[in-house]
């Protein structure tokens, strides 16, 4: 403005200039709030939103090293002594057990030369096995070299009618060039160790003598995801059937395009499904009618399940919270008085988890947090001026109220969404190396070997012999060996 305009307000008149002066506060209090708003924005990190912590700020990881640093000095002033790195004492330790005889392919006895005492030599009729020895094992690689085998089809010419017939191949060896273990090596380096389709072939020749062309590792895993099809279906079968349910979703690439990567899990077995699109209808069909516990965060496309079967995820609530209490005024008062609240309920989780394990006990405690929650919550969710940047918020909790305290009445549920998120940490890094798939085939290979590799983990099977058991099964034309 200039001073000509600001002189002739002025000369306007006292109702011009007090209106001018309103407008004037009007516009600077609107900014001022719209500057703390993008400020806060700014202050968000991996705590207090939906941001991965590779996202975080640097000031920030720094931060947080400087309180890690503090409360390592805290702990140690409070010990008066500085503590060294590694095991403290009394830190129960883990060695390696030692195998049994039978388990021992090959025993080296040795025996001292010459007396430590005197220095005269034993002799050999001496050295014969004492009933006390020291016992060392050492665990060493043969030599790897691939068993190469030839199958040669023979003609033989009939004495009768002169016709010649020629030999097939038995049906268990199928057409592929190399054995089930071969392909089942390949496949998991592929699906549980993430290597890339040229990186296979520049390990089969290191480590197996094998040279390999990526067209053959791409037609290995192909024909591995033909024999996964029925177990994979099976797996989604029986993981319907349980009584609860872990369900998230991430994002997904296929030639560049987006797709949608979904993870229904159990503590024995997790399913992954790669669609098209992330809505209520995709997910519909992923678990259909279910009839057990839903456990999931608070997105929109899980608000058409019933409240009363479901649990919402506590580690979700905690993390709001956490960013309310990061705002200004109301919203701030709020998300201090919440934030402890969520942190009673999980130490009352670990109580009931580690120590006591009565329910009654849990639902006990949980009680007065329920009626803390419930409070703060009604009193936030009046239409005003003061509650509109955490008004929604306390709704929808109120609306999902039962799906808060699920974990309390029913065993087997948990109060966070974390088994589904771990379950998902695999997938995503497979997504980040390889970029996603290229093709329909390849999102069949990668659902179907991401569900098998994350399934045995979970059940402590090895990954490489159920595909070795069920690729020879599939060649032969057995039935499959079953995931769950």
């Amino acid at each position: 403005m200039e001073r000509a305009e600001a002189e002739a307000i002025y000369d306007s008149g006292r109702e011009a200039c007090v209106e001018f002066i309103l407008d004037l506060a009007g516009r600077v209090e609107r900014h001022e709030e719209r500057l703390a708003r993008l400020e806060a924005q700014l202050r968000q990190d991996s705590r207090s939103s939906s941001k991965p912590p590779s996202s975080d700020p640097p000031k920030t990881r720094a931060q947080r090293r400087a309180e890690a640093r503090a409360k390592a000095k805290e702990l140690m002033r409070r010990e008066g002594e500085r503590r060294t790195a590694g095991g403290q004492s009394g830190h129960r330790g883990a060695g390696r057990e030692l195998r049994p005889e039978d388990q021992v392919d090959e025993i080296v006895d040795h025996y001292p030369g010459a007396c430590g005492g005197c220095g005269r030599r034993f002799a050999a009729e001496q050295r014969r096995p004492s009933r006390r020895f020291g016992r060392h094992q050492i665990a060493e690689l043969p030599a790897i070299s691939v068993r190469w085998t030839e199958h040669r089809t023979h003609q033989l010419r009939c004495r009768h009618c002169r016709a010649r017939t020629s030999a097939r191949l038995p049906e268990p060896l199928g057409a592929c060039a190399f054995g089930p273990r071969l392909q089942a090596a390949i496949v998991t380096l592929t699906g549980r160790h993430r290597i890339s389709r040229r990186g296979i072939t520049e390990l089969a020749r290191d480590l197996f003598g094998v040279t390999l062309a990526t067209g053959s590792v791409d037609a290995i895993c192909q024909r591995a995801s033909e024999a996964l099809a029925g177990p994979h279906l099976q797996l989604h079968d029986w993981v319907l059937e349980q009584g609860s349910l872990h369900v998230d979703e991430t994002g997904w690439r296929t030639a560049g395009e987006g797709r949608a990567l979904w993870a229904a899990t159990t503590p024995k077995a997790a399913f992954f499904e790669i669609a098209e699109h992330c809505n209520r209808e995709q997910f519909t069909a992923l678990i259909g009618p279910y009839p057990g516990i839903v456990v999931s965060d608070r997105w929109n496309g899980y608000a058409h399940l019933d409240p009363h079967q479901r649990q919402v995820c506590w580690s979700h609530l905690q993390r709001d919270f956490r960013r309310h209490a990061d705002g200004l005024g109301e919203q701030k008062t709020f998300g201090e008085q919440g934030f402890p609240l969520t942190k009673q309920v999980f130490a009352a989780w670990r109580a009931y988890q580690h120590d006591h394990h009565d329910r009654d006990r849990l639902q006990a405690e949980i009680a007065p947090i329920q009626t803390q929650l419930r409070q703060l919550l009604e009193a936030a969710s009046p239409k005003s001026r003061r509650n509109r940047w955490h008004r929604q918020f306390a709704n929808n909790l109120l609306k999902v109220w039962p799906a808060l305290w699920t974990f309390t009445t029913v065993d087997g549920v948990e109060p966070t969404n974390n088994p589904a998120e771990r379950a998902l940490r695999g997938p995503v890094i497979h997504r980040k190396l390889s970029l996603g798939t290229q093709s329909h085939a390849g999102e069949r290979f990668a659902e179907r070997v991401l569900s098998t590799a994350t399934t045995c983990r979970l059940q402590g099977r090895s990954l490489f012999t159920y595909l070795s058991d069920l690729i020879t099964a599939h060649n032969r034309g057995d039935p499959f060996p079953a995931l769950a």
